[in-house]
């Protein structure tokens, strides 16, 4: 956690140029650590971490520079899972947190966001382990004050994986069509392909259980990204909005607003 990271690995990091960490160090938005010269800067993971945790907009940008470079860059080890137990630890952080939020902890509200984060970042370990491309894990990261959770990975996306059970996908918007739409069964007696359909209903507000009334979260939406494929999905709302993007990730890239 005290490695000094040098000033142009953060520039790759954050997605800025090193004039703009030079005007944070001057205005005290983010302040490095200088040599004995004071000829260069460096940050240590704590100064990065504890900035992107106060910042979205970084944050976000951070997570981006990670999940969609054709290389991944350096991630801080806090918002860093590289397997599945770590994420476990911190998701259970993030519901203990949500059930201080006023909205979220009538009807054990936050219960069903943290579901969620669970169900998309275990798909991620589950259907990689093994084979990820070139970095394991997944980016696990969040801002109370803006209620937003990021995910990514950097791993196969939804085409490569469903398409090894529909061989008649061709792409990336059809691949998310069946995702959030398709009860797919791959091996008996394994129900797969069933977690993100749970997520569509209950971002939309529908019950999964026919005994159970649904809950009510009507501040969630979901933007998945896989590939050049993108899914908006909206409360109350039954229509998909999946669309071609320019910009295509490695793995999978997930905003859910709460």
């Amino acid at each position: 956690m005290n490695e000094k990271i040098p000033i142009g690995v953060v520039s790759q990091m954050l997605g800025v140029n090193i004039q703009t960490l030079r005007r944070w160090d001057d205005d005290g938005s983010l302040n490095p650590d200088r040599s004995a010269s004071l000829a260069h800067r460096y940050y240590t993971e704590n100064q990065i971490g504890e900035f992107l945790s106060n910042n979205y907009k970084y944050l976000e940008k951070a997570s981006r520079e990670w999940a969609f470079g054709e290389s991944p860059t350096r991630i801080i080890s806090k918002f860093h899972c590289p397997d599945k137990s770590i994420f476990k630890a911190r998701l259970s952080r993030l519901e203990l947190l949500l059930s201080r939020d006023e909205y979220l902890s009538v009807d054990y509200k936050f219960s069903l966001v943290t579901s969620i984060v669970g169900e998309i970042g275990n798909n991620a370990f589950d259907h990689n382990i093994g084979m990820w491309p070139d970095a394991t894990g997944v980016f696990f990261g969040y801002s109370l004050s803006e209620r937003k959770i990021i995910l990514a990975d950097r791993g196969q996306g939804i085409l490569t994986t469903l398409v090894r059970v529909k061989p008649e996908l061709l792409n990336h918007k059809e691949a998310l069509r069946v995702a959030f739409t398709e009860y797919i069964s791959g091996r008996a007696p394994e129900n797969r392909g069933n977690g993100l359909k749970f997520v569509r209903e209950v971002i939309v507000g529908k019950s999964y259980d026919d005994t159970v009334p649904a809950v009510k979260i009507e501040t969630l939406g979901l933007d998945f990204q896989s590939g050049d494929g993108k899914v908006i999905i909206k409360y109350d709302s039954d229509d998909l909005n999946i669309q071609n993007v320019e910009d295509s990730n490695k793995g999978c890239f997930i905003l859910l607003k709460y």
